[in-house]
Order: C-alpha cells, then sequence, then structure tokens
C-alpha cells in the first residue's frame, strides 16, 4: 500500500448503533492499526428527518466502551473537519454545479405527483419505474425543458433535485476487496438524487466528496451499499478524482440465528439477546431496548465475539485481544457469504474471559453486585470466593446464586434435595457431626475433612448420608463448591447455628 491508510466509519444518528455497525467500525479500526493508518468518526446527518437526539452522543459511548479509539473526527477533531456533515453543508453545492455544467447531472423539477403519476403508469404496465435515459425524456427536468424554461423555474424559486445523468449502455466491471470483481449494467440503473433545492446533499453526493477531501483511501462498509458502489465510482470519474478513488470492501451481513435474513431488534427481542452494544432509551416512546454491557457482558468479549463474525484467522484460535486482531486482521479473510450471529456462543467468550480475569479483578466486579444488594463483604475473603466458583458462571451477577451462602444463611431448603437427604435418622445424626465439629480447635478446610472424614469411617456409614444433608444445613441446596472450604470461609460458630436451624426446621 503506497498512500496513507485512511478508513473512516460513517454512522447516521437515526438511533441506536446495531451490532452490525458495530462491526463495520471494528473492521475499519483493525484495518487501519494493522496498516500504520487513521480511524475517523464523520456523523453522516445530512437527512434530518430522521435525526435521534440522543444517537450522536450514543455512538461515541458506544465505540468508547468497545474500545475502538478514534484518531480524527467529531469528538477528537482533527484538519479534515468538520466532521459532521450538516456542519460541511455550504462545501456540496459547487459539486453538484460542477456536474451539471460537465452534463453529468441535471436538474430535475418533477413534484410527488407527477413521480407517482409515472410509477403508477409504469406498473399498469407491469413494468418498474426507473428515472433514467428510458424515461427522462418524458419528465420534467433540465434534459427535456428548453434552457431558457429550466433558467425560469430556477430564478422563480421551484423546487428541484439535482440527478446524477447515469450513462447509458456500459457495463462497469469494478474490484471489490472481498468480493473480487463485480459488475454492474449502467441501463439497469436510475438517475439518483444528489442534491436537493434545500441545500441538502443527499447520502451519494455528501458521501463521496468527504471521502475525496478528506482522503480516505478504503470504503469498508456493509453490503447493502454495494449497489451504491457503481454511482459513487462514477462520482469520483466525473469529478475528475479518479486517481484519488479509495479501494472498496462491502462486508457480508450478520444473519439471524436461524441463518435466513438480516439479524434485527426483532429477533433479539423474540430470543431473548441484546442486538445493541448500550442500552437505549427512546426518546419518543420511553421504550427501554437491552445493550450489551448491561446485560453484563464484557466489551473484550463482545469484540472477540464480532471480529469473528465474517472474518476467519485462518487457525483454531478463538480468543484474541484486540490488540492481537490488530496485529493479524486482513480484509482477504472476511468472507463474501453472511456469518450466522450465535447467542449461545456469545455467553461462551464471555465465560471465558470472566475466568481469564484474576480473582482480584472477578471479586471487584462482583462487590459492586453485593453493595448493590446491601451485603457487607469486608469480613470474608471474596477473591477467594470468586476462585470457587467462577468457572459455573457466564455473567459477573450470577456469583450471587453460586455464592449467597457465604454471606447469609439459607432461609429455605431446597424441597426435592430435602426429600432426597433429609431422612429419620438424620437429625440424629446432625446432632453427631455438630458435637463432632464442636470439639474442632483448628477449623481449616484440611484439618477438619479429615477429622470428620475419620468418625464417618468409623461409623460404617455413606459418606452421602452425612455429606448431603450437612450441605443442605449449610448452603440451602444440593450445590456449591467443596464443603470443608465453605464451612473454613463461614466460620465454626455459623456452621453450628446453620446446623441447629435446620435440624430445627428440617
Amino acid at each position: 500500500m503506497n498512500k496513507e491508510v485512511r478508513v473512516r466509519f460513517a454512522p447516521s444518528p437515526t438511533g441506536p448503533l446495531h451490532m452490525g455497525g458495530v462491526r463495520t467500525a471494528l473492521f475499519n479500526y483493525l484495518f487501519a492499526r494493522k496498516n500504520g493508518g487513521k480511524f475517523l468518526l464523520r456523523i453522516e446527518d445530512t437527512d434530518q428527518t430522521r435525526y435521534v437526539p440522543g444517537a450522536e452522543d450514543y455512538i461515541v459511548e458506544a465505540l468508547k466502551w468497545c474500545g475502538i479509539t478514534i484518531d480524527e473526527g467529531q469528538t477528537v477533531g482533527g484538519d479534515f473537519g468538520p466532521y459532521k456533515q450538516s456542519e460541511r453543508k455550504p462545501m456540496y453545492k459547487q459539486y453538484a454545479e460542477q456536474l451539471i455544467e460537465a452534463g453529468h447531472a441535471y436538474y430535475a423539477f418533477d413534484t410527488a405527483e407527477e413521480l407517482n403519476d409515472a410509477r403508477t403508469k409504469c406498473e399498469q404496465n407491469k413494468s418498474t419505474f426507473i428515472y433514467n435515459a428510458t424515461t427522462r425524456a418524458g419528465l420534467r427536468n433540465s434534459l427535456s425543458l428548453s434552457k431558457e424554461e429550466t433558467e425560469e423555474l430556477l430564478k422563480s424559486g421551484a423546487q428541484y433535485v439535482v440527478r446524477f445523468r447515469m450513462p447509458e449502455g456500459e457495463v462497469l466491471e469494478l474490484t471489490d476487496i472481498i468480493r473480487g470483481n463485480v459488475s454492474f449494467q449502467t441501463s439497469l440503473l436510475d438517475d439518483k438524487v444528489l442534491y436537493k433545492s434545500d441545500g441538502m446533499p443527499t447520502y451519494h453526493l455528501a458521501n463521496v466528496v468527504d471521502d475525496y477531501l478528506m482522503k480516505i483511501s478504503h470504503v469498508i462498509r456493509g453490503e447493502e451499499w454495494l449497489p451504491s458502489m457503481p454511482l459513487h465510482v462514477l462520482l469520483y470519474k466525473t469529478l475528475g478524482w479518479e486517481a484519488d478513488m479509495p479501494e472498496f470492501a462491502h462486508l457480508p451481513l450478520i444473519l439471524k440465528p436461524v441463518g435466513k435474513g438480516k439479524l434485527s431488534k426483532r429477533d433479539g427481542d423474540k430470543l431473548g439477546f441484546p442486538v445493541f452494544p448500550l442500552s437505549w432509551t427512546d426518546p419518543k416512546s420511553g421504550d427501554v431496548s437491552r445493550g450489551y454491557r448491561e446485560d453484563g457482558y464484557f466489551s473484550e468479549a463482545f469484540i472477540n465475539m464480532l471480529a469473528l463474525l465474517g472474518w476467519n484467522p485462518g487457525t483454531e484460535q478463538e480468543l484474541f485481544t484486540i490488540e492481537e486482531l490488530c496485529e493479524i486482521f486482513t480484509l482477504e479473510k472476511v468472507g463474501k457469504s453472511g456469518s450466522k450471529f450465535d447467542p449461545e456462543k456469545t455467553k461462551w467468550f464471555n465465560h471465558q474471559y470472566l475466568i481469564k480475569k484474576s480473582d482480584e479483578e472477578v471479586a471487584e466486579l462482583f462487590k459492586a453486585v453485593l453493595d448493590e444488594k446491601g451485603i457487607d463483604s469486608t469480613n470474608i475473603d471474596l477473591p477467594k470466593v470468586c476462585s470457587m466458583v467462577k468457572e459455573r458462571v457466564q455473567f459477573i451477577p450470577e456469583l450471587w446464586d453460586q455464592t449467597s451462602f457465604f454471606f447469609e444463611a439459607p432461609s429455605e431448603y431446597d424441597a426435592k434435595t430435602a426429600k432426597k437427604n433429609w431422612k429419620e435418622a438424620t437429625p440424629d445424626l446432625m446432632k453427631e457431626l455438630k458435637a463432632i465439629l464442636e470439639g474442632i480447635e483448628d477449623f481449616s478446610s484440611q484439618n477438619s475433612e479429615d477429622i470428620v472424614k475419620e468418625w464417618i469411617t468409623s461409623k460404617e456409614i455413606g459418606f452421602g448420608k452425612i455429606m448431603n444433608p450437612f450441605r443442605l444445613a449449610i448452603v440451602g441446596a444440593g450445590k456449591g463448591p467443596h464443603m470443608f472450604d465453605i464451612i473454613e470461609m463461614i466460620g465454626k460458630q455459623e456452621t453450628l447455628a446453620r446446623l441447629d436451624k435446620a435440624i430445627a426446621t428440617l
């Protein structure tokens, strides 16, 4: 690569950022880092009717949570600003006029009603209406009207749009880094609107002008933009910028878990998983959508999962830090076909990152959960508690269910476990066990275990007859880590008190 790599993520602030958008940002970011380039954030807000308050801040916060650092853009500045299209509004008109003067674009004055009539006529003839070389002569535009009529309309302040004049009968052979060679018949494409009389450019013109002025070297975006590629390439050519045209790469879709169709918020709602990085409150309806952050996912796990949706490192390795991804990412290893999203695999990633964290880190995160519940954890070795159970959970809040008995005595006993393990002879055996435990001075796990095991062996009864009801008395259920580790942690007095309570209750 000869020129400096400059890529951009250019979302529209029309709502929360979908995880497909995050993946586009991620692949741009990884490509920039791998090639020593720059990652830009540009806000494409040309469609003011769809602008949603708060969406822009959400995008910035989401990228920050994901660890995707912006080199230039709306929040950090840079030499190629402004990085928000509505603030660049005055600069687009000259390029629309340049295209008109060169004969590559024209004014169109058709009203919405006139266009609807043209559509209806086509439908009656069982054809599809396309505004292009075959229809433009019969419509109201500067190609079908005289020069005088056009000037008169412009002078009178008539509403107009500027349309690109799509060439006739050409075959465009283009190259996409991911898809290879792609070809388009220009006669099948429409004359897209580039600019409106209210002074706002459409996505197509603004996008190409901004990419050129910001010296973007590679356009990496979702495959839904592939049909726009011929127009964008032709705009580069007709504006005289062909030598500076970026390379294009269109990323495959993220598919529903069932495999068919693009992943949507509806799929998440139906199957119970988030599709947004952070939760989002709709400013109009007040509806709250779930987010990966609020659902307890680690950002590293979320990013790792996203990276492997559509990109394959070519090895068996599945766990990558963002730094490792920056070193090995290439667009050549991005697949052409869509990738099925697997919510269970996402939980697996979170579990892997949780068990990779140190016991101290996990304890720190778990302490916040305990504080929220009003549980005092100062008198217990929290890292040790976490080390005993972290292999059993996928999310930090789940630790409570696995460890609540370390902090408070059971208020009830699991009925199924009680029925199976608490027999007629059990209370007497528990009283004997209590007497044994009372006599133990050194209440360390190993010492208590040796003494209790020796006693059970001398009684010649099965271990289960003692240990299962003992666990039920201490934990309230048939779960939890090693019993003698538990009683060492909660201490002798608490152990005896719980035995008394169980004998009285059960």
